[in-house]
């Protein structure tokens, strides 16, 4: 009789799970529904229409016949690999510094504390820092260089996006690591291991899956950036996301600029597959 209780009570405690998630699914799925798939929807369907509002598929045939749209795609591509790649050098050693530390914590939120300025704000606060009287060229000034043309080239652009994103790539990283098991670094060091055969075999393979998430963090949307490409790279730095910028307000061509965004959309999403985590079957034999 006990067991029949105990087993009645866990099935109506199931139910009640059951109807608590779903009724915390909803509004889930409709944010889903109403501010993701929508507009996904909206762009895929707007890249079939000219500026006259006539179905056409020239959109797509003008965007992989035309040099110029994939010279811009080219230039994405390899933006945002350089700015993964600059982020990358910097956070890892710097995570790991951060794991050893004692108030690695304090120190985790001082980096990330920057990330809730807006980056208008920081576009500005550095056009200030490379202009000709910024204070830069004021220390070229001083050691006796002279004063530089900084902004609006793509050392200031790549500069400049490589700071923004920098937590973005931290933080996974040092989530990693703060996962790691110390005995693994402290048993490859017994077996004799110096410190750099310590990183190659152990400690980076542990921690890749964190370096995949920092690259998608980074990678994904540098790959669209252009704000900075306007204010920091004065224009000279061309993207997609400044050519679906152009498309939209100032030629007004729409549907070229779904398209762009489509095949951005498209690209973000091989990228996500390329450097997402492998589940690994495990055969349980009997």
């Amino acid at each position: 009789m006990h067991v029949w209780k105990v087993t009645k009570r866990s099935k109506e405690d199931n139910k009640v799970t059951k109807q608590s998630k779903f009724f915390y699914f909803i509004p889930y799925s409709l944010w889903l529904l109403f501010f993701v798939a929508a507009p996904l929807l909206l762009i895929f369907y707007q890249s079939f229409f000219t500026v006259g509002g006539q179905f056409t598929l020239t959109n797509y045939q003008t965007f992989f016949e035309s040099g110029t749209y994939l010279r811009m795609t080219l230039n994405s591509v390899w933006y945002a690999f350089v700015i993964t790649i600059l982020t990358l050098l910097i956070s890892y050693p710097t995570a790991y510094l951060l794991n050893k530390t004692k108030h690695k914590q304090l120190w985790l939120l001082l980096i990330i504390l920057p990330t809730w300025i807006n980056l208008l704000l920081k576009a500005y606060a550095f056009i200030g820092i490379f202009s000709i009287n910024g204070s830069v060229n004021d220390f070229l000034m001083f050691i006796g260089i002279g004063r530089q043309q900084i902004l609006f080239t793509d050392v200031s652009f790549l500069l400049v996006a490589t700071y923004i994103e920098i937590p973005f790539m931290i933080l996974p990283i040092f989530n990693a690591l703060e996962k790691l098991n110390p005995s693994y670094e402290r048993a490859s060091r017994d077996l004799g291991a110096n410190s750099i055969e310590t990183f190659r075999r152990v400690i980076f393979p542990l921690t890749l899956n964190g370096v995949k998430s920092g690259v998608q963090a980074v990678f994904i949307p540098s790959l669209s950036l252009f704000m900075l490409t306007r204010l920091i790279g004065g224009n000279r730095v061309i993207t997609l996301g400044t050519a679906i910028e152009q498309h939209f307000l100032v030629t007004q061509d729409w549907g070229m600029g779904s398209t762009i965004g489509v095949v951005l959309i498209v690209a973000m999403l091989l990228i996500m597959l390329l450097t997402g985590e492998k589940k690994k079957k495990v055969r349980v034999h009997k």
